[in-house]
C-alpha cells in the first residue's frame, strides 16, 4: 500500500483509509442510495435528508464555516475531565490514534485515547430511511474506566433554504418530545406535516439535552459543549429555539471489556389519520418498530452484510484487469461508485452544493446516467421518464426539477439549448444496454400539455426539432442563455453584480450560436435517427438525416478555423474560440462535440484539431477550458470572463469535458495519448497530489485550477460533477473499447501501445463476458478476431441475440 500523509487506498476492501483527521478539506463520503441520503465526513461531519436536500433536511451543517466541517454526527467521551471525540473531531486535542475509512455506502472511525478505544461505524441501511451508528467503546487498559459519553446531532427545521433565513419564525417553533431513549423531532408536525425525524440508542440513557444552548453553551463551539466538560447533562426540553438530540451514557467498563451501542437517526411518514397517539402526542409505533430492526450488534451487521452484498453485486457488472493498477481501481471501485451518487444527486447535494437551489438538473441528470445505466437499468428508466416529464412541447425543458415535487424549477426556467439532445443520449444509451426498445412507446405527456398522451419517441422527436426550430443566422444553433459552459452567457449583457448570469436575458436570443450543440446536434441526432431506423420509422429516420447533413455542412461552412473548430458567435454575430480573437482563441468544447460526431474524421481535420489542443489547452493536470485566458470582464460573454485566469470557466480544468477529448483521441486511434490525458485529471492516478488538489483523492472533483492560475493543481467542488460518468464511458467504452450497442456488446480498444493485454467482465443483458484482450503487435487500435468459446464470429459486435450465460471472449489486436 503506498501511503500518503493523508492516507492510502485499500483495494481489497473497497476502501479509503484516512491517517489524520486534519485533511485539506473535508473529505467525505455518501451513505445511502433509495431515497433516504447522508452525507458524512472523515471526522462525522455533514447532513441527511429524505429524498430532496432542501425540503426533507433532518440535520443542520454549517456551509464555508471557521472551523470548517462545522455540523454533523459527533460523539463526545469525557473521562475525568479530558474530552475528546470517537471522530477525530470537532475536540481538538491529540489522540494516540486515528483513521477513518471510506467505504462503498458506510464509513467507519476508530480512535484511542488514554486506553480507550472506540470505533464507529455508520451506514444508511437498504430500503431504510435513516442512517444507523454502532460505536464499540473498549477499555484497553490493566484498570477499570468509568467515562462519560454523550451523543450530538442538531435538527434542522426541516427546509433548508427556510431554516437559514426565516429565524423571526424558526426560533419559536421547534418542538421535540422525549420518551425512554429516543428523542422526536415534530417542529410543524401538528399543524402541516406528517412526517417527524428521531434520534434513538438501544440501552437506557442517564440524561438528555434537546435545547442547543444548554447543551453547547451561550459561547462555547462544537470542540468544548458544556454539557461535556460539566460531565452531566441537563435534560433540556427545547421550546423553539434550536433543537437538538443528545444522549447521556455513563459508562463502567472493567479492563478489556467492550460495550456496544446502537444508534439510530430515522425519518418516519404517518397517514394523516394515524398522526397522533394521544392528544399532543405524535404516533410513535413506526419509530420503535424502525428502531426494533437495528437493536442489537446481530441485526446490525446482518445489515451492513447485506449492504456489502449489494455493493459487490453492483461493481461486480464490469470488473477490469489491466496493466495500470490505477485504472483498475478507478474503473472498479470508486469512479462507478461515484457514478452512483451523481446519479443520485445530480448537483444538488453535497458540501459544495448546498442543497437549496440547484435541484436535479436536466442536461447533468441525463448524462449521469451514462455511467449507471449497466448498474441499475430501471432506476435510470425511471430517471429518464422523470426528465422527460418537464419537458415542454416544442422540445425545450426546465434547467432544473426539484426531487421531492419532480416540477420543474420556475425560478431558474429554461432556454439553455443542450439541454433537450441530452435526452437523447441518455435514452439510446439506456436501450443499447437493456434493449428496451418499447421504452419509446411508454406515454410521458409533456408538461405543458398534460392530457396529451406523448409517448418517449415523441419527446426526442421534439428534442431533436427544437434545434433545428431554433437556428441562428450562419444556420448553427441558438445557444440561449448558455450551452453546457452555463458561464458563457452570449445574451445576459450583465453590469449588475446582483444579477444571475444564468437567469438574466436581455432582448432576443436570436443570433448568439453555439459550435458545441452544433457538434451535439449531429452527435445525439444520429442516435435519433437510428432509433427511428430501429422501430421502423424509416421515413423519420430519412428526415432526420437531411437535417443532420446540414448541419455538418454549415460546421464545415462557418465552424471550422483552419487548425480547430471555432467555439461560438456572440449576439453581434462574432466568433469566439477563433484565431482572430486575442483572447479564448480556442476552446475545448466545440473540438469534443464535432469530434465525437465525427467531423474531420476522414479529411486530417480531426487530427489537426487535436494537435492543437495538445498544443494550446493541455496542462499538467488536464486540459483547459480555453486559451489564452481572459484577462477583463467583457459582457457580450458573460461569467466566463468574471474568473480570474486558470480558474473555473476561465481557463481552468473541467473534468467533465476532458473525457471528450478521450473519447475523440480514442476515435483517431491514438491510444497513448487518450490514456495519457486520461491519467492526468482522474484523481486515483495522481496520489502524489492530495495537498495540491485538497480535494478527496478517491473522487473527481469539478474542476482543477488551469496552468494560468495563482495555484495550479488546486481542485474545487468535489462528488457531483458530470466527470464521473463521462470518464467511466471513455475509460471502458473507448479505452478498453467494450461498448453496448443495439444489436449487441462492441470490442474496439483504443489502448496504450505498451499494453500486452488485459481482461473484462461485462454482464450485458443476458450474458457475461469474460473478455481476454491480446496486443501481441504492440498496437493501440485495431481488431484481428474475436472468438467466443473458440469459435470466431464476423465483425466487432458479439450479437446479443445468439448469446446468454457464461462465455470466454478472446480478442486479439493487430
Amino acid at each position: 500500500m503506498q501511503q500518503d500523509q493523508y492516507g492510502y487506498f485499500d483495494d481489497a476492501n473497497k476502501e479509503f483509509v484516512i491517517t489524520t483527521p486534519y485533511t485539506p478539506l473535508p473529505w467525505i463520503n455518501y451513505l445511502g442510495n433509495d431515497g433516504f441520503y447522508a452525507l458524512i465526513s472523515n471526522t462525522a461531519g455533514g447532513y441527511s435528508f429524505y429524498r430532496d436536500p432542501k425540503f426533507r433536511r433532518l440535520t443542520r451543517y454549517r456551509y464555508n464555516n471557521v472551523p470548517m466541517d462545522s455540523g454533523g454526527r459527533y460523539f463526545y467521551f469525557n473521562l475525568d475531565g479530558d474530552i475528546w471525540s470517537a471522530s477525530g473531531r470537532p475536540v481538538d486535542c491529540e489522540l494516540d490514534h486515528y483513521e477513518c475509512r471510506h467505504g462503498m455506502g458506510y464509513s467507519s472511525f476508530s480512535v484511542e485515547k488514554n486506553q480507550i478505544a472506540s470505533k464507529l461505524t455508520s451506514f444508511v441501511p437498504l430500503d431504510t430511511t435513516g442512517e444507523v451508528h454502532r460505536l464499540q467503546v473498549t477499555n484497553n487498559s490493566d484498570s477499570s474506566k468509568e467515562l462519560d459519553l454523550f451523543s450530538f446531532i442538531e435538527w434542522c427545521l426541516w427546509n433548508a433554504e427556510d431554516d437559514g433565513t426565516n429565524f423571526q419564525r424558526n426560533l419559536s417553533t421547534g418542538e421535540v418530545e422525549i420518551e425512554s431513549n429516543t428523542i422526536f423531532h415534530k417542529t410543524e408536525y401538528r399543524e402541516r406535516r406528517n412526517h417527524y425525524a428521531f434520534y434513538s440508542v438501544n440501552r437506557d440513557i442517564d440524561g438528555f439535552d434537546t435545547d442547543r444552548n444548554a447543551f453547547i453553551g451561550n459561547y462555547n463551539g462544537f470542540g468544548n459543549p458544556q454539557v461535556v466538560k460539566n460531565g452531566q447533562s441537563t435534560n433540556s426540553h427545547a421550546h423553539g429555539w434550536s433543537p437538538i438530540a443528545s444522549h447521556h451514557i455513563k459508562l463502567d467498563l472493567a479492563p478489556g471489556e467492550t460495550a456496544s451501542m446502537v444508534f439510530v437517526l430515522g425519518y418516519v411518514e404517518v397517514p394523516e389519520e394515524q398522526k397522533w397517539q394521544s392528544q399532543g402526542v405524535i404516533n410513535k409505533k413506526p419509530s420503535w418498530d424502525f428502531q426494533s430492526k437495528f437493536d442489537t450488534d446481530e441485526k446490525f451487521e446482518a445489515e451492513l452484510a447485506k449492504l456489502n452484498q449489494y455493493w459487490d453485486n453492483l461493481l461486480g457488472k464490469i470488473t477490469v484487469n489491466t496493466p495500470n493498477n490505477s485504472m483498475n481501481r478507478a474503473m472498479n471501485i470508486w469512479n462507478q461508485y461515484q457514478n452512483m451518487v451523481t446519479f443520485n444527486l445530480s448537483r444538488s447535494a453535497s458540501f459544495y452544493e448546498s442543497g437549496i437551489g440547484r435541484g436535479m438538473g436536466f442536461r447533468d441528470s441525463n448524462q449521469d446516467t451514462i455511467g449507471f445505466t449497466h448498474m441499475v437499468p430501471n432506476a435510470v428508466k425511471e430517471r429518464i421518464i422523470d426528465l422527460a416529464a418537464t419537458q415542454q412541447s416544442d422540445g425545450s425543458a426546465y434547467h432544473q426539477y426539484q426531487p421531492l415535487t419532480k416540477k420543474g424549477n420556475a425560478a431558474i426556467g429554461g432556454n439553455f439549448n443542450d439541454d433537450p439532445m441530452w435526452l437523447v443520449l441518455s435514452t439510446a444509451n439506456y436501450i443499447k444496454e437493456t434493449g428496451d426498445v418499447a421504452f419509446l412507446d411508454t406515454i410521458v405527456p409533456f408538461e405543458d400539455t398534460p392530457d396529451v398522451q406523448s409517448t418517449q419517441f415523441d419527446h426526442l422527436t421534439a428534442s431533436f426539432y427544437h434545434v433545428v426550430n431554433n437556428l441562428g443566422p450562419h444556420g448553427l444553433p441558438l445557444i440561449g442563455r448558455a450551452d453546457w459552459n452555463d458561464c458563457l452567457n452570449l445574451n445576459c449583457f450583465s453590469t449588475e453584480p446582483n444579477e444571475s448570469y444564468q437567469t438574466t436575458q436581455r432582448g432576443e436570443s436570436d443570433v448568439a450560436e453555439s459550435l458545441m450543440i452544433a457538434g451535439q446536434f449531429v452527435l445525439y441526432g444520429n442516435e435519433y435517427a437510428n432509433l427511428c431506423d430501429l422501430t421502423g420509422r424509416t421515413e423519420d429516420a430519412a428526415k432526420a438525416r437531411v437535417h443532420i447533413n446540414q448541419m455538418i455542412a454549415t460546421i464545415d461552412q462557418h465552424g471550422w478555423d483552419g487548425n480547430w473548430f471555432i467555439r461560438a458567435y456572440d449576439s453581434r454575430g462574432l466568433p469566439l474560440g477563433s484565431h482572430t480573437c486575442d483572447e479564448g482563441k480556442i476552446f475545448i468544447e466545440s473540438q469534443g462535440f464535432c469530434l465525437m460526431a465525427g467531423i474531420g474524421m476522414q479529411d486530417g481535420r480531426a487530427e489537426k484539431a487535436l494537435n492543437a489542443v495538445n498544443q494550446h489547452l493541455l496542462a499538467e493536470h488536464g486540459i483547459v477550458v480555453q486559451q489564452p485566458a481572459y484577462s477583463d470582464y467583457n459582457k457580450y460573454y458573460g461569467e466566463i470572463t468574471s474568473y480570474p485566469p486558470g480558474y473555473k470557466e476561465n481557463a481552468g480544468i473541467f473534468c467533465h469535458n476532458n473525457p471528450w477529448i478521450v473519447v475523440s483521441e480514442a476515435m483517431l486511434g491514438r491510444g497513448d495519448q487518450a490514456f495519457d490525458y486520461f491519467s492526468r485529471f482522474t484523481p486515483l492516478f495522481r496520489p502524489q497530489d492530495m495537498a495540491k488538489h485538497r480535494t478527496e483523492p478517491y473522487v473527481y472533483s469539478q474542476m482543477i485550477a488551469g496552468k494560468d492560475a495563482a495555484i495550479p493543481g488546486e481542485a474545487k467542488n468535489s462528488w457531483l460533477t458530470g466527470a464521473a460518468a463521462w470518464s467511466f464511458y471513455a475509460g471502458t467504452q473507448y479505452i478498453l473499447g467494450i461498448a453496448p450497442d443495439y444489436q449487441g456488446l462492441s470490442i474496439n480498444p483504443c489502448i496504450p501501445k505498451d499494453w500486452d493485454e488485459f481482461s473484462v467482465k461485462r454482464q450485458f443483458r443476458d450474458a457475461t463476458y469474460h473478455i481476454q484482450v491480446n496486443n501481441p503487435n504492440k498496437v493501440s487500435k485495431g481488431v484481428m478476431k474475436i472468438e467466443i468459446d473458440g469459435q470466431g464470429i464476423e465483425g466487432n459486435t458479439i450479437p446479443y441475440n445468439d448469446f446468454n450465460g457464461e462465455h470466454q471472449v478472446v480478442v486479439t489486436m493487430g
